[in-house]
């Protein structure tokens, strides 16, 4: 049984390590709500700000309960209520069934999962390490098509039914000309392949899912030389999760809302 803990951080958020059989959180006020992934740096915690500030209840999870610093600071006195974090390693299936267990009965609008893992750099052919890429392919794209599992009944309940996977566009067979990288291609290429046939699955009950490009952003993963910040890459991803049309279910679409080819 999971250690339970209720802790009231410097404002009024939640952090919740679960115990299932003793929380359970309930929707209120009919708010539209959330869950994000990986949400205590770069494009997730920019979710989780641009979200709070637009209306909607935030549930942000972390992979490390001691990574909450960042997720503190973005709230304010009117969003500090509609926060709730908790920790949740998306490759500890427990884990996240005990989370899910928590949620039975309320209404998720959008699953957006955000975790992802690059892994080692400057292993081309010839010298792709065996284990990194295992780590790299659960992360990227096992987790993600058990993340769907998890929260399916929560999105049936919701208003617009979107589960959403950050992938990359390093991800598209088309647009590899260059070679290399084979452990995080693969895994974004093998992400949207789950994208597709979620898809093809959960289209029929009314939720849409889509892969996102978030851009080339200025985060750990992408380095100081990227193109777009944070804040610019979420407020993208939003615009086009807001527009998202069941047409386009199943699509790979880059934050500015181009359609991005297999």
């Amino acid at each position: 049984m999971a250690f339970f803990s209720l802790i009231n951080l410097n404002q009024s958020a939640l952090f919740i390590t679960i115990d299932p059989l003793k929380y359970h959180y309930k929707s209120e006020d009919n708010m539209a709500c959330v869950l994000i992934t990986g949400a205590n740096r770069g494009i997730g915690l920019a979710l989780v700000q641009l979200y709070l500030e637009s209306g909607w209840k935030v549930l942000a999870t972390v992979r490390n309960a001691s990574n909450t610093d960042k997720l503190n600071e973005v709230m304010d006195q009117d969003t500090q209520n509609n926060l709730i974090i908790y920790e949740m390693d998306i490759v500890n299936y427990q884990q996240v069934s005990e989370v899910a267990s928590s949620l039975v009965g309320v209404p998720i609008d959008i699953v957006i999962n955000n975790a992802g893992l690059y892994g080692p750099k400057g292993y081309g052919f010839g010298h792709c390490d065996v284990e990194a890429w295992k780590m790299v392919m659960e992360v990227n794209a096992i987790a993600p098509a058990k993340l769907a599992e998890m929260f399916y009944a929560n999105l049936k309940l919701g208003d617009k039914k979107i589960f959403a996977a950050l992938s990359s566009r390093v991800g598209s067979h088309t647009e590899n000309t260059k070679g290399g990288g084979y452990i995080y291609r693969s895994s974004k290429a093998a992400l949207n392949s789950v994208v597709k046939s979620l898809s093809n699955d959960l289209l029929p009950q009314g939720i849409k899912t889509v892969a996102l490009h978030p851009g080339w952003v200025k985060t750990k993963m992408g380095g100081p030389n990227a193109l777009i910040t944070p804040e610019e890459s979420a407020l993208g991803l939003k615009r086009v999760l807001d527009n998202l049309t069941k047409q386009e279910s199943g699509s790979f679409i880059s934050y500015d809302g181009s359609k991005i080819p297999w």
